[in-house]
């Protein structure tokens, strides 16, 4: 009897498998890819998307034309439950689907808590689906008026997003938007100074607002609430205030860490069921948490495919080994970016460029199995 391999999700650190899913079939496995679109959306480029620098052609992958056209089945629906006793996946449209063999690779979501109310002109970062529904709102409105702009969030997607709205506004034809960044404590708190003086420059210089030691309490559509009982009237509202791993593990039996990711186990391994794996942000791997960053997702690449090869046919596994400090990139709207890695620190156009040429390769890289 066949194998079936479930692959759920179809995120920076399924790539890999996908391209290879014929030396599954191969081996004698039947592959059925879920996910919630037939295009997975790159969030690495999600900002440049939301500023005009990038179509919605050149962030997203064809994963149901590649799954299809390398022999897999694709299922187009929500992973809602794992039932790990059962070996079962419930999705969303009511479908059940069996598996020997199980590969999450399911993301993360922005939490929603302080939302008070509908999403009508509310936009949470993620699905980076969303921000092109931002992008044509921001458009519309700035036709006749200058567009006041809520961004909630002091990291680095708060900053991107901000700097990337400030570009959109530059489009000809509409008036100027106004955006103010609501940054908590302060604005990138756990990045070096260094880093943080060239994002608040950059932003500053293009007279978007910064506020800093003002804790947002509540959002509801057209207003921000502050802890100091101060209200803010805003067109539009983004939620960048950090991601948490998928729920989907909640009340599976799935053993899970802290923040609620599937805990792996240095073969990114469930370490309750041998025949679950995963990667990206919806894991905890238990050896040593991973900061919720694209990097760690596209190095697990190579390891969940030899891993899950080696499951099949009962061969050894092999480690995975996160590596050491990785490179950051931020894109700040305006062809302008931040870049830092050790001891290694510039901004500009030059840090940009950078960006993009790694971007667009890592695209292509993938996007090439599309007309295979």
């Amino acid at each position: 009897m066949k194998k079936r391999l479930v692959v759920a999700g179809g995120g920076h650190a399924h790539m890999m498998l996908l391209a290879r899913i014929g030396d599954f079939i191969e081996r004698g496995c039947e592959v059925t890819v879920v996910g919630p679109s037939e295009h997975h959306y790159y969030s690495g480029m999600g900002p440049g998307l939301l500023g005009g620098t990038y179509q919605p052609e050149e962030v997203r992958f064809a994963t149901r034309l590649v799954t299809e056209k390398l022999g897999g089945k694709f299922v187009e629906a929500k992973v809602q439950a794992i039932d790990p006793d059962r070996q079962l996946v419930s999705l969303d449209n009511g479908e059940q689907i069996s598996y020997d063999l199980l590969s999450c690779n399911l993301g993360s979501q922005v939490p929603q808590q302080m939302v008070d109310g509908p999403l009508d002109d509310i936009f949470l970062v993620k699905p980076i689906e969303r921000l092109l529904g931002a992008q044509q709102r921001i458009l519309e409105l700035g036709i006749s008026k200058t567009v006041k702009i809520g961004v909630v969030g002091g990291g680095p997607s708060a900053v991107e997003i901000g700097g990337n709205i400030w570009q959109l506004g530059q489009t000809p034809g509409m008036k100027p938007v106004e955006v103010t960044i609501f940054a908590g404590r302060k604005l990138m708190p756990d990045h070096p100074e260094g880093v943080r003086g060239r994002a608040n420059r950059s932003l500053q210089q293009r007279h978007i607002t910064i506020l800093e030691g003002t804790r947002v309490t509540s959002v509801q559509t057209g207003k921000i609430m502050a802890d100091d009982g101060t209200e803010y009237e805003c067109d539009l509202i983004f939620i960048a205030v950090g991601v948490n791993p998928s729920r989907v593990f909640d009340d599976s039996g799935i053993a899970c860490g802290p923040d609620g990711g599937m805990s792996v186990n240095r073969y990114l391994q469930s370490v309750t069921h041998d025949n679950i794996f995963g990667g990206g942000d919806c894991i905890h791997f238990a050896d040593q948490p991973l900061d919720k960053v694209g990097v760690y997702a596209v190095r697990q690449n190579p390891i969940l495919v030899h891993n899950l090869l080696a499951t099949i046919t009962d061969q050894p596994l092999k480690p995975f080994e996160p590596g050491g400090s990785y490179l950051l990139i931020f894109n700040l709207g305006n062809q302008s970016g931040i870049l830092y890695k050790w001891s290694i620190l510039f901004g500009g156009r030059l840090a940009f460029m950078i960006k993009d040429y790694i971007d667009r390769k890592f695209m292509r890289t993938f996007q090439a199995l599309e007309a295979a």
